[in-house]
């Protein structure tokens, strides 16, 4: 998936418009809650800082995640803990095509709904086991 189709969907989807904050990484986007809490970030990032063994830099996809999901889901292609964000409750998403448009604007989706402030990890987790 494509940074600019995720711009697209989460315009149509929740009215969030991408936030460029820092100057020494213009590419790098947050997308901010209503509430104020990011609920997600998309970078540019070298593939070596990743721990991938090729050269050159790879859009990613940084998103909240139930805690008990993540281990299970760092084991799978396409998905690391969280670059430059809490391991436990954060996963990165390679966005090369190895996750589907689908799965990916599902863990959007659950990132979005997890940073609300009424909704616990765990409330979220169950509901997506449903």
């Amino acid at each position: 998936m494509k940074r600019e189709e995720i711009f697209q969907y989460v315009k149509e989807q929740y009215g969030t418009e991408p936030e460029y904050l820092w100057k020494k990484d213009p590419d790098s986007a947050v997308l901010r809650h209503k509430n104020g809490k990011w609920y997600a970030i998309i970078m540019a990032v070298e593939k070596k800082t990743l721990g991938l063994e090729e050269d050159g830099k790879i859009n990613i996809l940084d998103v909240k995640c139930a805690p008990d999901l993540v281990g299970m889901l760092i084991q799978t292609y396409g998905f690391l803990p969280g670059y430059h964000m809490n391991k436990r409750h954060w996963i990165t998403i390679l966005l090369d095509e190895s996750v589907s448009e689908a799965k990916t604007l599902d863990f959007l989706d659950m990132s979005y709904d997890l940073t609300e402030s009424s909704k616990s990890p765990a409330s979220i987790s169950q509901n997506n086991k449903q």
